[in-house]
């Protein structure tokens, strides 16, 4: 017991030894520490006084060097104050001495202005003596001298006018043939391209022969029928007897019939009852097509308002032909031509354009109507109440009546250029060679010709003469008298060349006699 008790006694002891000296320990680390923590402080505080001090000093220097600079603009701007009010003061004294000048010069202008009154008034009185001095000595007053000088300046203004207008006149005359070939020329090369001529056909093939029986009919009913409603001939081909050929002079009543025969062989339905509502089909379908024609072609041209039954009459030209051309078309031609012209002289391009287009109106329905297509296109163009330009334009495009508006012109050249160019017209066969007849008949039948050839299609007839019977102004009478006779008898597209040649031969030789007599000579020896 006693043993346990000393046992926990040194055990206390010891235990009381260890804590003593970790607090000891303790301690010491803890002053270490708190000495360490003030060394590291005062040596961070010493460095934050220096760097303030250090700050300090640079700011200091900085807000000196900025005094400085402040104070250096102070004394710049001081002295650019001190330098403008030197130069305000300068111009002050300066504009004084001007105002000082100035006063001089008005006193010396209101002298002489003074003077200058004196003078005038002393003029107006001389003038007013040699007046009456004049009056008095030439027995003429002031208004008939006024009136004199007046006359004389209006003679010599008319005489400068009348020169300046012979001048201006012959240049526009010098110059006018060789402006218009480029005005042409331009026309032609902007106008619409040539579009290859379109052949209306006059005939419809029939597939097969129970096809045709049908079309014609029980005793040819059917198509006697047809004819009857048309008012065209129908005939078959006696070489293709599935060929049948419509035969009429009006280009309307073909169309109608093509289009009825062709929907009766599409709807294979041939009794009287369809024919006669394919012919009404066919009737509407061509005064539909008509007038969409005819707006097209205006609204194309840009021509304004036209009358609906007049916009159909345009589109009759589309079925009508001359000379193998299309009407509709060459009227489209000329209405281009003649507003390019018109535009290039500033005219008015509508009306020139419109002009044109109606130039030939009358051919839509010449074959209706008794009187030749210039006649009916007037009458038209009155009765639409066309403008007198437009109606003039059609009256005077083949020389029927005198030109009186610069657009006739313009659609008569209009009219030459877009039928006389090459290929734009064509004639059957037989006209061809009737024509090309005529031409030698014409040229064979005068006195002196040996021979005569139309050549180039009958385009230019050549004409050999006897150099014997013909001398060269003989020659030249003969070429004229031809092509006035050529103009009075014959109908010809285009124009035709007349070209008379006179060729006279005057052949000799030198020394034939005397190469015949040597070969004689040595013959004989």
């Amino acid at each position: 017991m006693i043993a346990c008790i000393i046992g926990a006694i040194t055990g206390v002891q010891v235990q009381k030894r260890r804590h003593h000296a970790e607090i000891t320990h303790a301690k010491a680390t803890a002053e270490e520490l708190v000495n360490k923590a003030n060394v590291e402080a005062k040596e961070k505080s010493n460095k934050i006084l220096a760097d303030g001090k250090h700050q300090t000093l640079d700011y200091k220097e900085s807000i000196e060097e900025e005094l400085d600079s402040y104070q250096a603009d102070n004394v710049t701007r001081q002295n650019r104050i001190d330098q403008r009010q030197n130069g305000l003061t300068q111009t002050s004294e300066r504009l004084d001495d001007l105002h000082k000048k100035l006063a001089e010069k008005q006193a010396d202008l209101n002298e002489l202005k003074d003077g200058i009154e004196q003078l005038n008034h002393q003029a107006e009185e001389l003038a007013g003596q040699r007046a009456t001095t004049l009056q008095q000595r030439g027995s003429l007053s002031v208004e008939q001298a006024k009136q004199q000088v007046l006359d004389r300046l209006k003679i010599s203004l008319d005489r400068e006018r009348d020169v300046e207008l012979k001048y201006q006149a012959d240049e526009a005359q010098v110059s006018a043939p060789k402006m218009a070939k480029i005005m042409a020329v331009d026309a032609i090369q902007r106008a619409p391209l040539d579009i290859p001529r379109e052949h209306i056909e006059h005939a419809i093939q029939i597939s097969d022969v129970n096809t045709k029986q049908k079309l014609v009919g029980r005793e040819s009913q059917n198509i006697r029928y047809i004819e009857t409603l048309t008012g065209v001939d129908l005939v078959f081909d006696p070489d293709d007897p599935c060929l049948l050929h419509v035969v009429t002079q009006d280009p309307l009543r073909r169309e109608v019939a093509k289009t009825t025969i062709s929907n009766l062989l599409v709807t294979k339905q041939i009794n009287t009852q369809s024919i006669e509502h394919q012919v009404d089909i066919a009737q509407q379908d061509l005064g539909n097509e008509l007038r969409r024609t005819g707006e097209k072609v205006v609204g194309s041209l840009h021509i304004g308002w036209m009358h609906p039954d007049l916009l159909k009459i345009v589109g009759r030209l589309k079925y009508r032909t001359s000379y193998g051309q299309n009407v509709l078309n060459h009227s489209v031609e000329v209405a281009d031509i003649s507003g390019l012209m018109a535009a290039e002289l500033g005219l008015d391009v509508k009306i020139a354009k419109r002009a044109g287009l109606l130039h030939d109106i009358g051919k839509a329905i010449d074959r209706e109507v008794d009187g030749t297509h210039v006649e009916l296109g007037v009458k038209i163009a009155d009765a639409y109440n066309e403008d007198p330009q437009v109606v003039n334009s059609i009256a005077s495009h083949h020389g029927d009546v005198d030109v009186t508006t610069p657009i006739a012109h313009l659609v008569a050249a209009g009219d030459s250029i877009s039928g006389g160019r090459p290929g734009a017209r064509s004639e059957s066969v037989e006209e061809y060679v009737n024509r090309l007849k005529n031409l030698e008949r014409i040229a064979s039948e005068k006195k002196g010709v040996r021979e005569s050839y139309a050549i180039q299609a009958g385009r230019e007839i050549r004409i050999i003469v006897d150099p014997k019977q013909l001398d060269d102004k003989q020659n030249q009478r003969l070429a004229e008298q031809v092509k006035d006779q050529i103009e009075d008898e014959l109908t010809y597209p285009g124009k035709i060349k007349v070209t008379s040649i006179r060729d006279f031969k005057a052949v000799a030789y030198v020394g034939a006699e005397k190469k015949k007599k040597a070969k004689k000579a040595s013959r004989g020896a």
